[in-house]
């Protein structure tokens, strides 16, 4: 079984914007500030691109754990697709789509994932880890609108 869910964000920036703060390291590690997200390998700061690998070291549920992902699609400013090399989860996939709207952009992004270990996975997938997942992705992006739309001037 794996878990899906979509979240659509407005923010008052363009897509452009938005699509870059979306690739920026440093931002996400500010978003991450919770549960001490470190970028540890790859590029580890400023903004990542397609085929780059980043591996973040963090403490969720008390646990350290590790993580690499790699941006496998990039398409400038309209949507990237970030999945996990090596990790928690057996797999992990997260899209991010980029929109013109009236008062700046719409911001979609698709997660899926499953989680490892057979039935017991499927169990917590369902119980804790999609609700917790979604917490930090509704984390991530009111920190990114925060930032686009306070520098959206500049």
């Amino acid at each position: 079984m794996t878990v899906e869910f979509v979240l659509t964000t407005s923010i008052a920036a363009p897509p452009e914007r938005c699509f870059d703060l979306s690739l920026d390291i440093d931002l996400h590690l500010g978003s991450t500030a919770e549960s001490d997200e470190r970028a540890i390998a790859g590029v580890t700061a400023g903004a990542i691109g397609l085929g780059e690998t980043v591996t973040w070291r963090a403490r969720h549920f008390g646990i350290p754990w590790t993580m690499t992902s790699r941006i496998v699609e990039l398409d400038r400013p309209r949507r990237f697709v970030d999945s996990q090399v090596t990790g928690p989860f057996r797999s992990f996939r997260h899209e991010h789509e980029f929109s013109a709207a009236t008062n700046g952009s719409h911001m979609l992004d698709r997660i899926r994932f499953a989680a490892p270990f057979g039935p017991v996975g499927r169990i917590t997938e369902q119980a804790l880890l999609a609700r917790y997942v979604k917490h930090l992705i509704e984390t991530r992006n009111r920190y990114l609108r925060f930032a686009a739309e306070s520098e959206a001037g500049t």
